[in-house]
């Protein structure tokens, strides 16, 4: 069951490795954000649990969102349940109280949250172990999507702005198989699909799920289209989730490409993409970085080159720089921008841009960025709530030009 609840602004801009924290502004601009927030549990119910007790990550993150106070943020990794309790304690013990290192309270009228995929049971034998479900991670892996339990790594937006729950669009049940030219896995010892054909017709393609929501904003009707596709890694030389991350991506792509796209219809039956015209953002994290890192980079790249999508300046901060530098020293090269980066993934994998936020043309951006300050900031201090930061954009209507 999807909910809605009825439960500032800012903008203008320093350059994002000048100061981590925007500036206020006015209502002329609409600030949207994504944040992979990690506030997920290995038990149902273990999120509540942990915002009951005064979760410490909880409380940075929520002090992040104070100092940056979007107007429009998706929340990724938000463990979900049907009554929105994670949710309301969020609001009412966290952000509504001020926060060492944050700003002050911050309230949000409206929010969005329904299924995901993660966690659900299939029946099936997703992964080939010659089991269905079990404990542990072979549970997991069962799953529509990679999850412990139904609902761990959920989506959570909140807004300053009425969401039109009436018209929002879900697709967690849409069928990966559904999609043209999609990337079905192969086994490359024989060379023949990964998952036999009784399986592959009842995957779902979206891991957790993908959303249009409708928002009604001063600058008019926003679609705020949010997802978080999977990680493209723990999997094997088949590469399934790399092409489940890539196709969850390309979802996006059909949908606001428009022409026949009779295959792809929502939870409720309503087929089709976004009309022409309609302005929108894309937003989440989208597990794919344009050059580096596992995953299908040309996915990512053909969404950020989209004939609907504005051409902008990726966000940047001084202490995504700073720790993609270190970790160069160290030896791990990269060959993204360091100033782009937008999470820090230990010295394995490294720093890497992975959270999105694409607006479409018809807007202009007037300032963006990455929250994660240099380690000698202030703000430094509560900007490790999660391994990834949160990325705002600042929008306005009006024309643009190229390359904006």
């Amino acid at each position: 069951m999807r909910t809605l609840f009825p439960i500032l602004p800012l903008l203008a801009m320093l350059s994002a490795c000048a100061s981590s924290t925007p500036a206020p502004g006015n209502d002329a601009t609409l600030r949207v954000a994504t944040y992979n927030v990690s506030l997920y549990d290995d038990e149902a119910g273990g999120v509540i649990a942990r915002l009951q007790a005064g979760d410490a990550g909880a409380r940075k993150v929520a002090a992040v969102l104070q100092q940056v106070r979007p107007d429009l943020v998706l929340i990724n990794e938000f463990d979900y349940d049907a009554d929105g309790r994670a949710a309301d304690l969020f609001q009412r013990a966290y952000l509504e109280q001020a926060q060492p290192g944050g700003g002050e309270p911050l309230h949000y009228p409206y929010r969005y949250l329904a299924p995901v995929n993660t966690g659900v049971p299939s029946g099936l034998d997703l992964d080939r172990d010659g089991t269905i479900g079990g404990e542990g991670r072979q549970r997991g892996n069962d799953a529509w999507g990679f999850g412990l339990h139904p609902g761990q790594y959920g989506m959570l937006v909140l807004s300053r702005h009425p969401i039109d729950a009436g018209n929002a669009r879900t697709f967690q049940l849409l069928r990966w198989s559904a999609m043209p030219d999609a990337r079905r896995p192969i086994d490359p010892a024989s060379g023949q699909p990964w998952h036999e054909d009784a399986v592959w017709t009842q995957l779902r393609l979206s891991s957790k799920s993908h959303w249009d929501l409708p928002v009604h904003t001063p600058q008019g009707t926003v679609h705020f289209l949010v997802s978080h596709p999977t990680p493209p890694v723990f999997d094997g030389p088949e590469d399934r989730n790399g092409a489940r991350n890539a196709d969850e991506i390309r979802l996006w792509q059909h949908y606001i490409s428009g022409g026949d796209l009779s295959w792809l219809c929502d939870d409720a039956g309503r087929c089709g993409g976004l009309p022409a015209g309609e302005r929108f953002v894309i937003a989440g994290d989208l597990n794919n970085d344009p050059v580096d890192g596992d995953g299908h980079h040309d996915a990512i790249l053909g969404l950020l080159g989209h004939p609907r999508v504005l051409r902008m300046d990726p966000p940047a901060s001084a202490g995504g720089a700073e720790k993609a530098r270190a970790y160069a020293a160290a030896g791990l090269l990269r060959r993204g921008a360091p100033e782009h980066v937008t999470g820090d993934f230990g010295p394995r994998s490294g720093a890497m841009r992975l959270d999105y936020v694409i607006p479409s043309t018809g807007f202009q951006v007037r300032g963006s960025g990455v929250f994660w300050p240099a380690s000698h900031e202030p703000a430094a201090a509560i900007a490790d709530g999660s391994d990834h930061h949160l990325v705002w954009v600042d929008l306005t209507v009006g024309r643009t030009t190229a390359g904006d």
